[in-house]
């Protein structure tokens, strides 16, 4: 499959979870790395066989499990990798796999971890030291997000029946192409959802911007500097013409994926009026109960992971306990840094010479892209600017 097919189907599947999300979270910030928690169903889909396995492909929208590694070991080696040394963002992303130590991955999933998901392979006792397992891994994923993720696994999650754990690890780091003059940065309403409104600080520049204007909705690209090599990394901004449009926006782009491709490549319009709230977002979740909600509930019960330890008793008894992801973003006037962090537990058992306003001034949908691959990183909604 190539790889531009597989960005596309990887877009569709986090424009379906992200409107599972925020259709549920109606007042709530959310910021999630859809990219995260697909890399981790993926290692899952390698390790599994039969209905698991196809239930699987089927959510993420692949034919095989070999398109999908296939997909992880080109994304590692084309995008997600650090493009500070050349001027651009500082990026990392990196995976890690916990092993029981009287156990042994088969070697042909330890191969596909190894090799296409690049993921360092740690043999611990989850028998005996489950409390210091979860403070290593815990330790490990703060550390790959630049101290920004704390406590991915809870107290608990981790104990004597546990026998694997997969987690993934994103840290960005992007300064603006343009940055805003912090001095002019000034507090305005921010409508909410029910009506009232909050004043918040906005960013302000009299620079050209990329926006463009669409049926209902505005899209905004605000572009981060560039470093040497072909990686382009932006945020888009997009706005619902109606204070209370973001619902209905979201539902929009998700039964029509093909919108949101096409407005992806705003033009560079001469602004009027141009706002945007600073913003910062932690949120954190279990997941196990939305993917079961979307279609994926196989790998959550006991017999379909079978290909991933050597030890047959062990392997057919498997299963998906949880699967936590934590994410967080703060955007101002230097630029955005951004984290996430998903760990899975396993148990046994617009025209360019148009003047146009852009004032993000009411809840709006925002995502993190590469734009040569089209991969996206995150994705998330603001209600309420002041709300962390």
């Amino acid at each position: 499959m190539a790889l531009h097919e597989s960005i596309t189907n990887q877009t569709n599947v986090s424009l379906r979870i992200a409107k599972h999300l925020f259709l549920k979270e109606l007042d709530k910030n959310i910021v999630f790395s859809p990219l995260s928690l697909q890399v981790v169903l993926s290692i899952i889909a390698a390790g599994s066989e039969g209905p698991t396995q196809q239930q699987l492909l089927d959510f993420l929208l692949s034919k095989s499990t070999d398109h999908l590694n296939d997909l992880a070991s080109q994304l590692v080696s084309v995008v997600l990798f650090d493009a500070a040394p050349t001027g651009g963002p500082r990026f990392s992303f990196v995976n890690g796999v916990w092993v029981e130590q009287t156990l042994s991955l088969q070697p042909s999933f330890k191969e596909i971890v190894s090799s296409d998901y690049k993921a360092t392979l740690l043999s611990v006792d989850f028998k005996t030291k489950a409390v210091e397992v979860t403070k290593e891994g815990n330790l490990w994923a703060e550390k790959e997000t630049n101290g920004l993720i704390k406590e991915l696994l809870p107290p608990r999650s981790v104990d004597s029946l546990t026998r694997l754990i997969f987690a993934n690890a994103l840290y960005f780091k992007g300064a603006w192409s343009e940055k805003f003059d912090v001095l002019k940065t000034k507090d305005y309403d921010f409508h909410l959802l029910n009506g009232s409104s909050v004043k918040v600080p906005f960013m302000t520049s009299e620079e050209n911007q990329f926006i463009e204007a669409y049926g209902g909705f505005k899209v905004l690209r605000l572009p981060y500097k560039k470093g040497k090599d072909k990686r382009r990394f932006s945020m888009y901004i997009f706005l619902p013409n109606a204070k209370d449009g973001l619902p209905a926006l979201v539902e929009k782009l998700a039964a029509k994926p093909h919108l949101l491709h096409y407005s992806l490549h705003p033009a560079e319009a001469e602004v009027v009026e141009f706002r945007i709230p600073r913003f910062k977002i932690s949120f954190e979740l279990e997941t196990s109960d939305m993917f079961k909600e979307l279609g994926v509930i196989l790998p959550f019960t006991r017999g379909g992971l079978t290909k991933m330890v050597d030890s047959p008793l062990v392997g057919n008894s498997l299963s998906v306990s949880k699967i936590f992801h934590k994410s967080f973003i703060e955007v101002n006037e230097e630029g955005t840094e951004a984290a996430a962090a998903s760990a899975g537990c396993y148990e046994e058992e617009l025209d360019s010479k148009e003047r146009i306003d852009f004032v993000a001034d009411h809840p709006f949908l925002f995502l993190i892209r590469e734009n040569s691959t089209g991969t996206i990183l995150f994705v998330g909604q603001v209600l309420n600017p002041l709300d962390e």
